[in-house]
């Protein structure tokens, strides 16, 4: 009987998205919107009153930046598909084995994800611009924004030491990438 259910509420859900992307998709499909019936002429940017601003050479640091905010984007989006997918799994299967595997499993994503925002906020406390961490379960990857002059062997050491005191892993299990 729970399967029954479960299986009509799931083709209820798909039926409702996939009517939604319909409509979506065919409320689209009229002309292009004409901001200038709606805007006043000041508002609008021609050639003529678009300016650019001038290359501060702060163009490498807006890239570095842009990139760790991706990286933590793609991270988090992944995260949270994974806890549907847990919390999903650990309400439909109460009680049974693979209930207590998946909170076992959303136990350890949400371990997993402290340790990397701890480690990344001690990373940036030492001074460095920008840091993402990624604990798997092959090892760990840090990528850090690098200084103008590359990590030194002392910066190396520094935020291994970090991830050693933060996470059972070893030196062996850090890889630690240079950002620039």
């Amino acid at each position: 009987m729970k399967t029954w259910k479960r299986n009509a509420i799931v083709a209820t859900v798909l039926v409702l998205i996939c009517a939604g992307v319909y409509l979506n998709w065919n409320a689209n499909q009229g002309a292009p919107v004409d901001l200038t019936e709606t805007l006043d002429a000041s508002q609008v940017l021609d050639d003529a009153t678009l300016t650019l601003a001038e290359d501060t050479g702060d163009a490498a640091a807006a890239a570095s930046t842009d990139y760790f905010a991706q990286i933590r984007l793609t991270r988090q989006e992944s995260r949270d598909s994974a806890v549907e997918l847990l919390q999903e799994t650990i309400a439909y299967e109460d009680g049974s084995e693979s209930a207590s595997a998946a909170v076992n499993t959303l136990d350890a994503l949400v371990s997993d994800a402290l340790a990397e925002s701890q480690i990344e906020s001690l990373v940036i406390a030492k001074g460095y611009a920008d840091c993402v961490a990624y604990m798997s379960d092959e090892g760990i990857s840090v990528a850090v924004s690098a200084p103008a002059e590359g990590l030194t062997e002392a910066d190396v050491a520094l935020i291994a030491d970090i991830v050693t005191t933060q996470t059972d892993y070893t030196v062996a299990d850090i890889h630690i990438i240079e950002v620039k």
